[in-house]
């Protein structure tokens, strides 16, 4: 059987559409989007966005079938320290140590026969891990 998902050009493809569905979600909660994609040798984070004063670093997971929750699941503990440690690399590079942060967690479905994505919004979704829990 074909799938798209094995193909790098529609993995691209249907993570940068899953991304701005997910930017346009935070926009209508109110928070401002402050980088997309931020990367580094470490890793890359999907959104970076501002709640109030309160810095929200996001994952964004999707699924082309029709449960929301399924992706969020794939956030496990290694992924989460991988995310604590993008997150500590970007408050200290943009001097922002002192302020308060999250780990949100978006879980997006396209079902084929939807227009709209299905969202589930997972906010403060888990604590920093391993050694920056301090920082938390």
């Amino acid at each position: 059987m074909f799938s798209f998902t094995t193909h790098p050009w529609w993995r691209r493809w249907f993570g940068n559409r899953s991304e701005r569905a997910a930017a346009a979600f935070l926009r209508d909660l109110g928070l401002t989007i402050l980088e997309h994609n931020f990367s580094c040798d470490l890793s890359e984070i999907d959104i970076v966005a501002l709640d109030g004063r309160c810095v929200v670093f996001v994952e964004v997971r999707s699924t082309e079938g029709a449960d929301a929750k399924a992706p969020a699941v794939s956030v496990d503990p290694k992924k989460q320290k991988r995310l604590t440690r993008m997150a500590l690399y970007y408050l200290k590079a943009r001097g922002l140590l002192e302020q308060s942060a999250r780990f949100d967690v978006l879980a997006i479905s396209w079902p084929a026969e939807q227009p709209e994505p299905t969202i589930v919004h997972y906010p403060n979704a888990f604590e920093a891990t391993d050694r920056f829990q301090m920082y938390s």
